[in-house]
């Protein structure tokens, strides 16, 4: 078998797509970042298919490491993000050419279901609060929000209420059996997570995300020792060397790489092995398209240390022929070959952008730029 060629997809919001062609008519897709730099990923993908074009797509572990050493620099996200999409792909080719899912070729599965979170948002406590509703209504057991916006470095007390008012409204709203996670989106400073977080604590957090930017392993360290809640990282982060130091130091309890820029398949297995000596559980990010929901999926039936799935890119209504199944708060486990869907390449159609995604940014009060 031989790879033939490809196709990148930019769709609506920030996703792109990827479509593997090869000579016995086995067709694979995968899902590489974007986030606003879908047409550099885009490039860097073209440069990579010089080296893949005419290769065996099976050899799925052979191609990573060429590509990914090929780097002067291994740890640049756009290039990480254009191979993690080109590794799922080959991965559900290799699936399909054996008539078998992914996750039975990565050893087989640990679990029937895999349990997915949703989002819910609201500018006031009582539109959260009826937002969070809907979503046990679709139903979700576990969800997550941003209760605050743009952060000054020391914010005051008011800030801190309005957030903890939307959360309180929240727990009231839906009881103690649904799980709340916290997006603090890297907004906030330490200082003032420390603050927010134990004024958050009475309302028993599953998680809070990106307490802090997270490139300062040690500031991440103080917060994680400064709260009983379970500290989440990990979305921004490339491959097992950008995770080592967080694991190795315990400096978070739950890890959320996103298989659109990790490093693909195999990575995110070999970064929840790491994890795993550490009493660390995987939630991986994904909050964009449904086929990196459906390539983490694979992942997450496979390893022990196991949480929960972002279910930000949905389950491929209106994109696959078939969508993944969601019922009562977890996705069936898919039985298809490869990556466990289809895509209805006619439908796709409808999904495609016309106008690169930017993302959107913001600006404090006296016009300086803030964290989005």
């Amino acid at each position: 078998m031989k790879i033939t060629g490809f196709e990148v997809i930019p769709l609506k919001g920030p996703t792109t797509i990827l479509k593997v062609t090869t000579d016995e008519g086995i067709t694979g897709w995968g899902e590489p970042l974007d986030y606003g730099h879908g047409g550099v990923v885009a490039q860097a993908i073209r440069q990579m298919f010089e080296y893949l074009i005419g290769k065996d797509p099976r050899q799925v572990e052979d191609h990573w490491q060429q590509i990914y050493r090929e780097t002067y620099s291994r740890d640049m996200p756009i290039w990480v993000g254009a191979l993690s999409g080109i590794e799922q792909a080959l991965w559900d080719i290799l699936g399909k050419s054996l008539n078998v899912p992914v996750w039975r070729l990565l050893g087989g599965s640990l679990r029937d279901r895999i349990r997915v979170y949703s989002h819910y948002g609201g500018e006031t406590p009582e539109a959260c609060a009826q937002n969070a509703k809907r979503c046990v209504e679709r139903g979700f057991t576990a969800m997550k929000t941003t209760p605050f916006g743009a952060a000054r470095p020391i914010e005051n007390p008011k800030f801190v209420e309005d957030a903890v008012a939307k959360v309180a409204a929240v727990r009231e709203a839906v009881g103690s059996g649904i799980d709340l996670a916290m997006d603090f989106h890297r907004r906030l400073t330490p200082a003032m997570a420390i603050r927010m977080l134990k004024a958050l604590e009475p309302y028993h957090i599953m998680f809070a995300e990106e307490p802090c930017h997270p490139e300062n392993d040690d500031a991440l360290l103080n917060i994680a020792r400064s709260t009983a809640t379970p500290i989440a990282t990990g979305e921004r982060h490339t491959t097992r060397w950008g995770f080592r130091e967080i694991i190795e130091r315990e400096a978070a309890a739950v890890l959320q790489p996103d298989i659109r820029h990790s490093g693909g398949i195999s990575e995110l297995r070999k970064i929840a092995a790491m994890a795993e000596i550490h009493y660390i559980h995987l939630a991986p990010h994904s909050a964009a398209g449904a086929i990196g929901v459906a390539a983490s999926i694979q992942v997450d039936a496979t390893i022990p240390n196991f949480l929960i799935q972002e279910y930000g890119g949905g389950n491929g209504e209106g994109l696959f022929k078939k969508p993944l199944t969601f019922k009562d708060g977890y996705i069936e486990l898919p039985q298809g070959p490869g990556l466990g869907f289809e895509v209805d390449e006619e439908a796709l159609k409808n999904w495609k952008e016309q106008e690169p995604y930017r993302r959107q940014m913001w600006r404090h009060e006296d016009g300086s730029v803030a964290d989005h």
